[in-house]
C-alpha cells in the first residue's frame, strides 16, 4: 500500500510541477525581480538575412513572398533568402518571379536542416530570421524582433506562433493546438522574463549571424538545436510576442499526429545532443528552465500519468477511499477522450471534450515519439502536414 501510495504522489507532483508548478515558482520569482531593459534608439536597424526554407510549397510560396516583401523595414538593411532543395513542383520556379528574393536551388533534398545551413553560410548580414514557408507574419515583425538586439546579452529572439481557426472547426480537435499554443506563449513570456526561452519554434525565431552554429543535418528539430545552442554559450533568447507567424491548423488528426511524433522524437534527439544544458554547475537558470519545461514533458511526465492511473486503480482495490476518487477523476478524464474518439462529432455540441482528448492525444505521442527514436525511424526531412485551406488574415 505504502509503495504505491508514493508512487502515486511522485507521479501526481511531477505532472503539477511540470505543466503548472515551475510556471508558478518563475512567476513569483518575476515578480520580485529587478528587471533591466536596455531600450534601443528609435534608429537601430541592424542588417537582416531573412531565411525560409521550403519544400514542395507551391500552394503557398507566393503568399509568402508577397507578406516578406511587405515587412516594415529599411530595404538596404533587408534581404531575402529562399532555400527549396530537393522541390519538386513549381515552387522554385515561382520564386525566381521576385528578383528581390535570392533563391537557393539544388535537386537533391538532404533535410531542412542541411538547407537551413547552407542558407545561413552565404547570408550576409548580422542577425539571421527563419520562419516557415507556411506561414504570414505580421508587417512589424522584423521591426519588434530587431530591436532587442541592442543589448548584447541577446543571443536570439523568438517570435510567436498563432494557430488561426474558424469557426467551422469548433468541434474538431485540431482548433485545440491554437489553446495548447496559447498555454506555450505564456510559458514562453514566463521563461524570457526569468532568463531564456527554451528552444524556439521554427514558424519565426532569430539569431546573430556570428553565434550560429551549424547543425547535423540529421536534426529533426532544427530550430530548437540552433536556439539552445545559443542559449548554452550563455547568451538570451527573448520571446518577443508582438512578432508573430500565423498557420493554420492541422488538416486532420492523422497530419497532426505525424507532426506530433516527429516533434517528439527530435526531443529525444535533441536530449541526447544536448547534455550540457543538464550541468547546473554551468548555467543554472538555463538547466532549471530546460528540465522543468522540455525534459520533464518529454520524459517522466507521459509516464507519471500513466503511473497515476496504475496505482490509484491498485489502491482503490484495497478500498482507499480518497484514491477511489482519484482514480474516478482519471478515469472520467479518459473516458471523455475516448468518448471524443469514436463520436468526434459531439464536439461541436461539447467542446470541452476537445481538451482531454488533445491531452491524451499529445502524451501518447510522446510513447510513439520515442519508439520513433530509439529504432532510429524518424527520418529528418520532413513530409508536411497538410493543413487546412480557408485563407489566413492580413
Amino acid at each position: 500500500m505504502l509503495f504505491w501510495k508514493v508512487i502515486f504522489w511522485i507521479s501526481c507532483l511531477i505532472v503539477f510541477y511540470n505543466y503548472a508548478g515551475y510556471a508558478i515558482i518563475i512567476l513569483l520569482i518575476n515578480k520580485f525581480k529587478n528587471k533591466k531593459l536596455l531600450d534601443s534608439p528609435h534608429d537601430y536597424y541592424p542588417s537582416i538575412s531573412f531565411i525560409v526554407a521550403a519544400y514542395n510549397e507551391e500552394d503557398c510560396i507566393e503568399t509568402k513572398i508577397i507578406n516578406s516583401l511587405e515587412q516594415i523595414y529599411p530595404p538596404d538593411k533587408l534581404e531575402f533568402i529562399f532555400i527549396t532543395d530537393g522541390s519538386t513542383d513549381s515552387t522554385a520556379d515561382i520564386i525566381r518571379r521576385y528578383s528581390s528574393v535570392k533563391l537557393l536551388h539544388l535537386n537533391e533534398r538532404k533535410g531542412k536542416s542541411a538547407a537551413v545551413n547552407r542558407a545561413a553560410e552565404i547570408a550576409q548580414n548580422e542577425i539571421l530570421i527563419f520562419s516557415d514557408a507556411n506561414t504570414k507574419l505580421n508587417k512589424e515583425a522584423c521591426l519588434n524582433i530587431s530591436q532587442h538586439y541592442f543589448d548584447n546579452a541577446v543571443g536570439g529572439v523568438a517570435g510567436e506562433k498563432k494557430v488561426i481557426s474558424s469557426d467551422a472547426d469548433n468541434g474538431n480537435a485540431t482548433s485545440s493546438e491554437g489553446f495548447y499554443w496559447k498555454y506555450e506563449s505564456l510559458l514562453k513570456k514566463l521563461d524570457s522574463d526569468f532568463h531564456t526561452v527554451v528552444g524556439a519554434a521554427g514558424e519565426l525565431f532569430s539569431v546573430r549571424r556570428h553565434l550560429y552554429q551549424a547543425v547535423p543535418a540529421e536534426v529533426i528539430l532544427d530550430d530548437f538545436i540552433i536556439s539552445m545552442k545559443i542559449a548554452q554559450q550563455g547568451f538570451r533568447i527573448i520571446y518577443e510576442p508582438s512578432a508573430f507567424a500565423m498557420e493554420l491548423p492541422s488538416f486532420s488528426m492523422q497530419d497532426e499526429k505525424k507532426r506530433k511524433i516527429r516533434i517528439a522524437a527530435g526531443g529525444f534527439q535533441s536530449m541526447a545532443m544536448l547534455p550540457e544544458a543538464l550541468f547546473f554547475w554551468k548555467h543554472a537558470k538555463l538547466s532549471f528552465l530546460y528540465i522543468s519545461h522540455r525534459v520533464l514533458r518529454w520524459t517522466l511526465s507521459p509516464l507519471c500519468l500513466a503511473l497515476a492511473l496504475l496505482s490509484s486503480f491498485i489502491l482503490t482495490v484495497f478500498q482507499a477511499h480518497f484514491y477511489a476518487f482519484a482514480f474516478f477523476i482519471q478515469a472520467l478524464f479518459y473516458l471523455a477522450a475516448v468518448l471524443y474518439s469514436i463520436f468526434p462529432g459531439i464536439g461541436k455540441k461539447v467542446s470541452i471534450l476537445k481538451l482531454p482528448y488533445y491531452f491524451s492525444f499529445m502524451n501518447i505521442s510522446v510513447f510513439k515519439g520515442f519508439l520513433k527514436f530509439v529504432q532510429k525511424k524518424q527520418s529528418s526531412a520532413w513530409d508536411k502536414a497538410k493543413r487546412r485551406n480557408y485563407t489566413l488574415p492580413g
